[in-house]
């Protein structure tokens, strides 16, 4: 029986719009619909990892992609600092069991409700 596609899954798939600001063959980078920092994106790989737990010695290089896709997007931002996040399960605030990293920075950041 195939699972519901998560929310990542159908924007990934133009089924649902999203405010794209980054998309190559291996990601996509759209901003955070609820931001908890001035500049708040979500950097999301187009296969589908339920959570970093679930991440393989195979998933290295994607992994590495998706960090330096995020240097590059806060370098673009102008962002003098920032974080990284990745929340991991439901005990960690992971809300949407498809991976994603967070970028948040530009001033205070609420990690509370990340």
């Amino acid at each position: 029986m195939p699972t519901e596609k998560t929310i990542f899954e159908k924007i990934i798939d133009g089924e649902i719009p999203a405010e794209k600001i980054f998309e190559d063959e291996k990601c996509i980078a759209i901003r955070d619909i609820a931001p908890k920092a001035p500049t708040h994106f979500l950097i999301i790989p187009k296969k589908h990892i339920a959570t970093i737990a679930d991440a393989t010695d195979a998933d290295a290089e994607l992994l590495g992609h998706l960090v330096l896709t995020a240097a590059k997007l806060a370098k673009r931002e102008n962002l003098p600092g920032y974080k990284l996040l990745f929340n991991v399960g439901r005990a960690g605030g992971q809300r949407v069991f498809h991976l994603h990293l967070h970028l948040l920075g530009g001033g205070k950041i609420d990690l509370e409700k990340c």
